[in-house]
């Protein structure tokens, strides 16, 4: 049993490196042949697929100029709707993390009534699907709140501006957020806490000097999450934009590029890869914490 056991351990590693190594190449062929399309001539990308490039190579940037430099008014160029997925990113993952970073602290180091009853209800809310919150949030924004002829929330005007799509994605992003955070907050030694406290630490200089430091990876895990989906959304975008293309994300004008008979695909290609550039860079900057900040924040003591 234990010389089984021992020529196991030796073949598991090689084998799982192997698995994962095909598993990464199978998922990374697709994405190739995307870039490979791209900077293909609109006759090449026609008549043949994308493996024959290596027979007979042609290369071409007009597929990029085109989609990024061209446009008319109703349909901008495409850097215009890159800086808008910019604007509406950045804040739309810095305000979830910082709401829930509080939250989390509180839930997991304050005693007071009702804490572990608000934590799963919040838990709860991640299996509400978005769909559904969809035609309230976008009443809400446009019309306000009244019941029975009393406004409690008025008419903001903020339809067709940036503020109803970070408001939408802060609500979406907090009950993840707040269930990393808060478990792996709650894994932080109660000794480091107690030392502060012995030592005259108020709870913000403990949450300041102490818990945010510690709590980089999970911040930085939950930011990689929060980045990919806002930058890949296409729904809140369109649904709380009111179709103003001054606030549109990248997606909606990915969206458009589509033909109704599939004409034009080399310019979705070259659409496409400039719209993954960004959150392939965000993962590989922070991906040192992203597998420690899910291990930590995904199991509690």
């Amino acid at each position: 049993m234990a010389i089984n056991k021992k020529a196991k351990d030796i073949f598991a590693s090689p084998v799982a490196s192997a698995i994962a190594v095909i598993v990464a190449v199978l998922w990374t062929i697709p994405t190739f042949g995307l870039l490979v399309s791209s900077i293909r001539p609109e006759q090449d990308i026609n008549q043949s697929g994308w493996w024959t490039f290596f027979t007979n190579p042609t290369f071409t940037l007009d597929n990029y100029t085109q989609v990024l430099f061209q446009g008319s008014t109703t349909n901008p160029p495409l850097f215009q709707f890159f800086f808008n997925s910019f604007a509406l990113t950045i804040p739309a993952v810095v305000f979830p993390i910082t709401l829930a970073l509080f939250a989390a602290y509180a839930l997991a180091w304050f005693n007071f009534r009702g804490k572990d009853t608000i934590f799963f209800i919040i838990f709860g809310l991640q299996v509400v699907p978005l769909q559904l919150t969809l035609i309230p949030l976008l009443q809400l924004f446009s019309k306000g709140l009244v019941i029975g002829g009393v406004t409690l929330i008025p008419d903001l005007g903020i339809t067709g501006t940036f503020i109803p799509i970070w408001i939408a994605h802060t609500i979406f992003g907090l009950p993840l957020a707040v269930f990393l955070l808060h478990n792996f907050l709650s894994q932080i030694p109660r000794e480091l806490i107690e030392a502060g406290r012995v030592d005259g630490a108020n709870w913000f200089t403990l949450f300041s000097k102490i818990v945010l430091p510690l709590s980089v990876p999970a911040i930085a895990s939950f930011s990689i999450f929060q980045f990919l989906w806002v930058w890949n959304d296409l729904l809140v975008g369109l649904t709380f934009g009111g179709g103003v293309k001054q606030v549109a994300p990248m997606t909606v004008r990915i969206a458009e590029m589509v033909g109704s008979r599939g004409s034009g695909w080399e310019l979705l290609t070259a659409g496409a890869f400039v719209s993954m550039i960004v959150p392939l860079i965000v993962f590989f900057a922070l991906q040192r914490y992203f597998v420690r900040g899910l291990l930590a924040g995904s199991v509690k003591g």
